[in-house]
């Protein structure tokens, strides 16, 4: 488990240097776009770029927000409770996080075949959009193994509270 813990966070930090990169590069276009439309030259696709590389950042930013905890969530009630049904309503709340987005992962790698099949493009650039959809596809499958680590996590802190 140890050799797949390195694994994930190798990955987790790659994501989020693609990710910041990804951002820079969004910003960076739209300036240039920008001061562009102001001497009548637009950088032609700008639009489409930006949006793709949002996805990217998107995509990139979950594992590692995800293990750091980083996600809002409202903890008003469940700060009051002991700290084994915590533990507890955390390995609920983390297993129906791991089910849909293993299945959302999954159903992005169909959609991006079906759409590499149907040869869909963007509209200005042409690009082949299942590039992004499976850009996206890959990194919920890392998010999804992130989500598993934390589960294994919150198991071994349950078995430690049971045995200590």
């Amino acid at each position: 488990m140890k050799l797949l813990d390195r694994i994930l966070n190798l990955v987790s930090d790659l994501l989020r240097s693609a990710g910041a990169l990804a951002l820079t590069l969004m910003m960076l276009i739209t300036v240039a776009d920008v001061a562009g439309r102001f001497f009548k030259h637009p950088i032609f696709g700008s639009v489409e770029l930006v949006g793709f590389f949002a996805v990217a950042v998107a995509a990139a930013a979950l594992p590692h927000t995800y293990k750091v905890g980083g996600h809002v969530g409202v903890e008003i009630i469940t700060r009051l409770l002991p700290r084994k049904i915590r533990l507890l309503l955390d390995l609920f709340t983390r297993t129906l996080t791991l089910i849909l987005f293993s299945v959302v992962a999954w159903q992005m790698f169909v959609y991006a075949k079906d759409m590499q099949q149907a040869g869909e493009v963007s509209m200005n650039l042409e690009f082949p959009l299942h590039y992004i959809v499976l850009v996206l596809a890959v990194s919920l499958a890392f998010f999804s193994g992130t989500i598993l680590q934390q589960i294994v996590d919150t198991v071994n802190q349950l078995r430690k509270g049971t045995t200590g």
